[in-house]
């Protein structure tokens, strides 16, 4: 399969008044077509800068891409001028942001926000865009669709928004989608849904998805391949398979041992020990090295590359050069 998007170098920062805080610092990042990469990692490492930095939206200022390149396609997105995002955005790659109240317009109906995005990329007449908007909602399991498209987004569920969402998104046939935290403000029962709901679509349309989360148990039921980020920086890489099995950076070791067991009883819950460094505060070394419980000289001094581990499987630890 090829890349369908390919990040190389990235590095996002933003000017604050403490001075310049690298909340990207030098990440590459590749997703197939028809395939889902989990980005995971705790609030605050970067994962979704990085899905706003491919779209585009990035508050300028006081952020800004200093460096690096976001090939969708082998066209440079960093370089593309805004008339052409705006062409991409909605059309060839779609985002679902992470809480729907905050992302649908209070004041317009259903129908006319799925209609936008419909009409202004394909040209459809506003009939015919009120029949996709409601084709759409039927795709992602609303019923009575034809009444939905006519009310107002607080009339509405939680999952229902988001499946909303997902139709708005998905109704332009985009390659790649990126969902930031789509389940986050759910209940569980509402959130299998959803997922089964993205994996059914994902299947069916082969749309590339790009799934950003801090749920691990998520991306091993939706993902193919998984990026771990901490700090800016990717330290681990590959798929789900190998990381759930065989973690090679102490972080994701950390995580992975932090996720409740069902077989095993337990009175207190692991917890990767102090806080996550506020982005920039750490000029040398390995980011994670003030929390790692098998910190080595080496690591206060030296950042670790990403080093291929085994066939695919990617870690930035000097445990594993």
């Amino acid at each position: 399969m090829q890349k369908i998007l390919e990040i190389k170098g990235l590095h996002t920062h933003f000017i604050t008044d403490r001075g310049v805080v690298p909340a990207v610092d030098g990440i590459d990042l590749y997703i197939k077509q028809g395939e889902v990469l989990g980005v995971v990692g705790e609030s605050g490492c970067g994962k979704s800068v990085t899905s706003l930095s491919i779209m585009g939206l990035i508050p300028q200022p006081p952020g800004k891409i200093v460096k690096g390149s976001i090939l969708f396609k082998d066209e440079d997105l960093v370089q593309a001028k805004e008339k052409r995002m705006q062409k991409l955005r909605g059309n060839e790659i779609s985002m679902i942001f992470q809480e729907p109240m905050t992302s649908l317009n209070p004041l317009l109906t259903i129908g006319d926000q799925i209609s936008e995005a419909i009409k202004l990329h394909q040209g459809l007449s506003r009939k015919e865009a009120t029949q996709l908007s409601i084709a759409m909602l039927k795709k992602v399991g609303i019923p009575r669709a034809e009444a939905i498209v006519n009310e107002h987004p607080h009339k509405l569920s939680g999952g229902m928004r988001q499946r909303v969402m997902i139709a708005m998104a998905l109704s332009c046939e985009p390659q790649l989608l990126i969902a930031d935290e789509p389940t986050t403000a759910l209940d569980v029962t509402i959130q299998a849904q959803i997922l089964e709901l993205m994996k059914k679509l994902n299947k069916e349309t082969g749309t590339a998805i790009m799934l950003i989360t801090h749920d691990l148990g998520v991306v091993a039921e939706m993902c193919d391949r998984v990026a771990v980020m901490y700090s800016g920086k990717v330290v681990e890489e590959g798929s789900v398979a190998d990381i759930y099995r065989n973690p090679q950076h102490p972080y994701t070791k950390g995580l992975i041992q932090s996720i409740p067991r069902m077989d095993v009883e337990t009175e207190v819950l692991y917890a990767i020990p102090g806080n996550v460094p506020s982005p920039g505060s750490i000029k040398s070394g390995c980011r994670f090295a003030p929390r790692c419980e098998y910190v080595m000289d080496r690591c206060h001094v030296e950042m670790p590359h990403l080093t291929e581990k085994e066939k695919g499987h990617y870690s930035r630890c000097w445990l594993a050069q």
